[in-house]
Parts: C-alpha cells; structure tokens; sequence
C-alpha cells in the first residue's frame, strides 16, 4: 500500500515561484511512474508533470518551460518546481503514481495541495 504526502502549496503573485513536495511510503519511487496533476473548479483534471522509471519527463503543454518536476530517491520524494506562475495555475495539485506517465493519466493519488496564484 503507498501512501502520499504532499506539502508546499499556498498564495503567490503572478509571476512568483512555488515548489511542491511529494513523500512517498511504502513503495519505492524508482519502481514507479510518478507525477502530478491539478484540479480546478469548471475545469477538467489535467495531468501535468510526469517522471518515468527511465528518467523520462513529461508535461503538459501548459506549464512545459515553466514547471520543472524531479525526484529523489534516496528520500523517495518527488518535486514540482513551479517558476513564473499564472492565475491560470490556480487549482488544487495532487502528487500521484503509477499508471502511464506519457499519457499523464495515474493509477493513484494524494488528496492534494492547494496554489493560489493572483
């Protein structure tokens, strides 16, 4: 059973910088797809940033050259670096695993962590 745990969401200006932490136990990250999607009020989930077993990385074109996603193994922790953010960013993130990362669709999830842009 993994278990996720994300911190580092809150408020930012237009412009600023965020980056999120995703902790995971009980199944090591380089056994898995991991990445992060994002949900917004009207608006269909979309999957943003994923990171494969092979060290490929995937976004979505709306944050591509924006968001930069890694990970650490040794601390089994996934980030999402989030630079020149948009009001347009706002939305609820949740750190996630499995399922493809090329298609950024996941098989499991955390419960989220919310950013604010204004």
């Amino acid at each position: 059973h993994v278990q996720l745990v994300e911190s580092g969401g809150g408020s930012v200006q237009a412009g600023g910088s965020l980056r999120l932490s995703c902790v995971a136990s009980g199944q090591p990250y380089s056994s898995a797809c991991v990445g992060w999607f994002r949900e917004a009020p009207g608006k269909e989930r979309e999957g943003i940033a994923g990171f494969d077993t092979d060290g490929t990385t995937t976004y979505a074109e709306s944050v591509k050259g924006r968001f930069t996603i890694s990970k650490d193994g040794a601390k089994n922790t996934v980030y999402l670096q989030m630079d020149n953010l948009k009001p347009e960013d706002t939305a609820l993130y949740h750190c996630a695993g499995g399922g493809s990362c090329s298609a950024l669709r996941f098989g499991y999830w955390a419960q989220g962590t919310q950013v604010t842009v204004s």
